[in-house]
């Protein structure tokens, strides 16, 4: 019998039950953190140098007061559109401890993107990175409900500057009068459709998180070091880099650079990072790239990869050069983080292991019935303490996805004899690339503006790493001509994928472009594509 029980399990009940009723998440993780004696412990290292605990809990102190002083009230929303710095927990926990409701957003969506969600939200302040302030110049001014603009940087662009108004904020300690269940952040995420969903999370699921994974599977404490190269607006990144090492004590390195296996294996031959974070895809990179540092470099104790199934050999031979075990899992937005993973010491390639304790997960068919059978494929949902509540003015969506305590995932999966959980696929057709979901239709769109494309399909494609990759079949206005002609083939063919195409699925243009593009005299069909059957052309 697949299905779980037909009552939650006890430890996501007792974990609940652990919190009190009146809760502010930031208050608690500092807090806890000064009275275990660790105000001169580093908390967080960045290129401007080393941040304890006791400096970060005068930096929250400073940033809610700050958003007081603007007028800023509680459950009001500020927008986080930043580089991963010490800024970004300043923030974000800043924001939490004085009950605002912060929403970091991802650093490479668009214009429009950005437009939608400052408007959905109805955010009162943008606190952003100096460098992606050209992303919001035609917003800020047309934006109904945005009062502030905080710029995080040497150069405020004409706005005020994070440091002078922390700099010039009361000391005073300030912390909200929230609960366990009161409106803590949202995170935006794309999914399988093109607007982006506000998912809205409560003040414990931050410490659920951290209870259930970060230390009851991977065990981490004071004397960690982590580094995870998913960046901090994502949800798996943020259990990562801070809630995670945070609730533990530990220390984190922060990078606001975008991640390369060059500048990663710099990351950790300089600092002695124990928990490393990753996506399949950056695993196969790294170990791929001259640069990758040897085993005696590191000081490594745990590997975890979650964002798109990892290919059993990307895993193997991670063990066989750095050995130890990459521990794949599964999480979502909706989910704040990973609920089903393999486990330290108990680690089975090509599949996402078993559930995390407090979760609980079902299969279901096409016609809504729990899959009691092992071998058989269906839809994977989720029960567990750390669900969203809902998304953010979307009733519709909201009620797709989220029924009752299970949550639906999306994605398809199968449980094997030995009780393990293996990935089949999407439930849609969904590309999942490098962690970042890419819609289709996005990237056909795109091609199709170039001069020379009648038609296009984009397919999901598998790389000599097995990682998906998207892969183009094009018709194009001049049949004699080919792709190779095209002035660099599918490198032409990507020239449109430019940060204002429209859409919302992946945004960033190595992602989105296709590896392969391959022409076809025509897509034989005349009502629409048929990315499955267009392959076999």
């Amino acid at each position: 019998m697949l299905d779980a029980a037909a009552k939650p399990s006890l430890d996501a009940r007792a974990a609940v039950e652990a919190i009190p009723r009146s809760y502010n998440f930031a208050a608690d993780i500092i807090e806890r953190n000064l009275k275990a004696g660790r105000a001169e412990k580093a908390a967080f290292i960045d290129p401007r140098g080393s941040w304890t605990y006791g400096q970060l809990a005068q930096r929250l102190d400073r940033f809610g007061n700050m958003l007081r002083s603007l007028g800023i009230r509680p459950e009001e929303r500020i927008m986080l559109a930043l580089f991963d710095t010490i800024d970004w927990p300043t923030a974000f926990l800043g924001a939490i401890k004085a009950g605002v409701v912060p929403i970091p957003v991802n650093t490479l969506m668009t214009e429009d993107d950005y437009r939608f969600m400052l408007t959905d939200s109805r955010a009162k302040v943008l606190v952003v990175s100096e460098a992606l302030l050209p992303k919001f110049a035609n917003l800020i001014g047309s934006s109904a409900d945005l009062m502030h603009v905080v710029v995080s940087g040497e150069n405020g662009g004409g706005h005020r500057r994070l440091e002078d108004l922390l700099a010039s904020a009361e000391r005073e300690p300030y912390t909200a009068p929230t609960t366990r269940d009161d409106m803590c952040f949202w995170l935006y995420t794309s999914g399988s459709t093109g607007r982006p969903k506000g998912a809205v999370h409560v003040h414990a699921s931050l410490r659920l998180t951290a209870d259930l994974y970060g230390s009851g599977v991977l065990g981490l404490d004071e004397s960690d070091v982590c580094y995870s190269v998913a960046k901090l607006f994502f949800a798996y990144g943020l259990g990562n880099a801070l809630t995670f090492p945070m609730a533990a004590g530990a220390t984190t390195i922060l990078s606001p650079d975008r991640p390369t296996p060059e500048g990663v294996a710099a990351i950790l031959r300089q600092h002695p990072v124990t928990a490393f974070y990753a996506v399949p895809t950056f695993y196969a990179a790294f170990l791929a790239n001259a640069a990758a540092p040897r085993r005696t470099d590191l000081n490594l104790r745990c590997c975890v990869s979650a964002g798109e199934a990892l290919p059993p050999d990307v895993g193997r031979r991670w063990k066989e050069r750095y050995g130890l075990d990459v521990l794949d899992g599964i999480g979502s937005t909706e989910m704040l983080h990973i609920f089903l993973s393999n486990y330290p010491g108990n680690v089975k390639y090509g599949t996402t292991g078993k559930p995390v304790p407090g979760y609980d997960i079902r299969l279901m068919d096409d016609d809504g019935n729990v899959i009691t059978r092992k071998g058989e494929m269906g839809e994977l949902q989720v029960r567990g303490p750390t669900s969203a509540i809902m998304y953010w003015n979307d009733r519709e969506r909201s009620r797709e996805t989220f029924l009752g305590e299970w949550t639906r995932s999306g994605d398809k999966y199968l449980q094997d004899e030995d009780g393990y959980y293996v990935y089949c696929g999407r439930r849609d057709d969904m590309l999942k690339v490098g962690g970042i979901y890419v819609s289709p239709f996005e990237v056909e769109g795109a091609l199709c503006t170039h001069p020379e494309v009648l038609e296009a399909a984009v397919v999901a494609w598998a790389d000599i790493d097995e990682l998906i990759k998207p892969k183009a079949f094009v018709v194009l206005k001049s049949p004699e001509k080919t792709c190779e002609e095209l002035a660099g083939s599918s490198c032409a063919l990507s020239a449109p994928l430019s940060d204002n195409s429209p859409g919302a699925a992946a945004r960033e243009k190595n992602t989105r472009a296709p590896s392969q593009a391959v022409v076809r005299s025509s897509f034989g069909r005349c009502d629409r594509i048929d990315r499955r059957g267009v392959t076999a052309l």
